[in-house]
């Protein structure tokens, strides 16, 4: 692989990367939030399928030989972080807008994880470290977190706006 070619290959993958770290914290955080109902039982095992895309991403950098940049890590680690001093129109207790919002930005996560996939996949025919076969099983449980965080993102719309349930 070329060097500029590697170089932004590099920035793009650890961009990711730190994506992946905040993803994997939101979820947590909100799979404890919710641990005596079933969307806990959810979050938590998205939780664990973004931790293990992470492993994945973390394994295609080290087989593609590129380095992970810790500053950009610890940003995603310290950004995720950041974002719960939000108040979402409330200081003393949570907002019924938080769980929207946090369901909201893990969605816009795992799109992104998907189009990294995709990119990858497309790169995969010039560059034989990367699986094509590993990156399509990828995508497609990227996908299917999709799926499961947009029926969440409604339950969490109906609950914030007082609706018993979400409309199609």
């Amino acid at each position: 692989m070329e060097s500029s070619r590697r170089s932004l290959l590099a920035v793009y993958l650890n961009d990711h990367l730190a994506g992946a770290t905040a993803g994997t914290q939101l979820l947590r955080r909100a799979a404890r939030r919710h641990r005596d109902d079933a969307i806990g039982r959810e979050l938590g095992e998205l939780a664990r399928e973004v931790a293990q895309d992470r492993r994945s991403l973390q394994r295609i950098m080290s087989d593609l030989g590129l380095p992970r940049q810790r500053l950009r890590i610890v940003a995603g680690w310290a950004g995720e972080r950041a974002v719960r001093i939000k108040p979402n129109g409330r200081l003393i207790r949570r907002s019924p807008l938080s769980d929207l919002i946090d369901v909201e930005a893990m969605r816009l996560g795992v799109e992104g994880k998907a189009a990294a996939w995709r990119t990858l996949a497309d790169l995969a025919a010039d560059e034989h470290r990367l699986k094509s076969d590993d990156l399509y099983r990828l995508l497609h449980r990227a996908e299917r977190q999709a799926e499961v965080l947009e029926r969440l993102r409604r339950q969490s719309a109906a609950r914030a706006w007082g609706a018993t349930e979400a409309s199609d």
